[in-house]
């Protein structure tokens, strides 16, 4: 069991982040109001799914398509009075912090990947609504890309698999600073393409693996994926090689068992080196998704619900090292990368 501990403060170190609801923006105020209610309205264990933003958030089954997954309400009242200004994304920042970890994890009995795909986040009154006195949140977990974009979700966070996978297919960007980016159509620029999702409770059954047996696992698997992916493609002509992920023992505690198998490019100078287009056999089948889905390669929206909480430098963070600031927003980040030979 992982202790309490050591999760509340994954939590305040990797994974909080606030939205900050739209209301009556291109419409009619009644239509705004009576959407937002809705999300407003909604109580721990509801989900939450909309289109573009809060307007049109309505409740949907957790085991469909989401974007948001209740996990409790907060009152800010006593702390913030009818006269407070309306919080900065700093403060909102904080007032997640304070007002959301502890219920989210309580929601969760306490199993949280601290490496894993969600995040803390809060559906937050717009500034209208707080000079108007409402003080109401809800908090919640979401999956969220490393911009701060939401990806879509499916089934409840209670009882998912957290590992950070995606379906096979899915293209996974590259930043301006060489790491990973949002999932993003194969023909970009991109760091990796997924080509397969292995599953360690099943090829490494029992107790934490250590490393080096999930590296074997993961090695040999993912050898076999690749080849029935790509139809056997010579990689290293292409300058290409397998990668994959493995599980640190706080995530395999709270039952993260699975694991992405991917191509990048061969590192520059040991950095990520962008590449474009596909190693899909086009002349295999199509690919059946998981069910659930893992996260997939719907495009995350372009304008998450308010602002995301960027490191200081305003720059989605390294997945490799903490922002400037302490708190990052989160971020879809293997816990370990290694390589085959290419």
């Amino acid at each position: 069991m992982v202790m309490v501990g050591a999760l509340a403060g994954a939590f305040v170190l990797l994974l909080v982040s606030a939205f900050t609801s739209v209301l009556g923006t291109g419409g009619p105020l009644g239509r705004g109001r009576e959407a937002v209610n809705a999300a407003y309205e909604s109580n721990a264990g509801d989900c939450l799914n909309w289109s573009k933003d809060l307007a049109d958030a309505q409740k949907v089954e957790c085991g469909k398509q989401h974007k948001f997954e209740v996990t409790g309400a907060a009152n800010l009242e006593a702390t913030y009075p009818k006269d407070a200004p309306f919080p900065d994304g700093t403060l909102w920042q904080k007032i997640v912090q304070d007002n959301c970890v502890q219920t989210s994890l309580n929601y969760l009995s306490n199993k949280f990947d601290p490496h894993g795909k969600y995040s803390v986040g809060s559906l937050n009154p717009d500034e209208k609504r707080w000079i108007n006195g409402d003080r109401s949140v809800r908090c919640g977990v979401q999956v969220s890309a490393p911009s701060g974009a939401l990806l879509p979700s499916f089934g409840s966070a209670k009882t998912a698999d957290q590992s950070d996978v995606f379906d096979p297919t899915v293209c996974l960007g590259i930043t301006q600073t060489g790491d990973v980016g949002d999932p993003i159509e194969c023909a970009q620029p991109h760091a990796f393409e997924i080509v397969g999702v292995v599953d360690l409770n099943v090829a490494l059954p029992g107790d934490f693996p250590p490393v080096d047996k999930q590296e074997g696992a993961m090695s040999a698997q993912c050898a076999t994926i690749t080849a029935e992916y790509t139809g056997g493609a010579d990689l290293k002509a292409k300058g290409l090689l397998v990668t994959w992920d493995t599980r640190l023992a706080e995530s395999w505690a709270v039952g993260s068992r699975k694991a992405n198998c991917k191509i990048g490019a061969v590192p520059v100078n040991g950095k990520l080196a962008p590449w474009t287009g596909s190693v899909r056999n086009p002349n295999a089948p199509p690919i059946t998704p998981s069910n659930p889905p893992q996260t997939t390669s719907v495009r995350p929206q372009d304008e998450p619900t308010g602002a995301p909480l960027h490191s200081e430098s305003g720059q989605p963070p390294s997945s490799s090292q903490p922002p400037s600031s302490g708190l990052q927003v989160p971020t879809l980040r293997p816990s370990t990368e290694t390589s085959a030979t290419p």
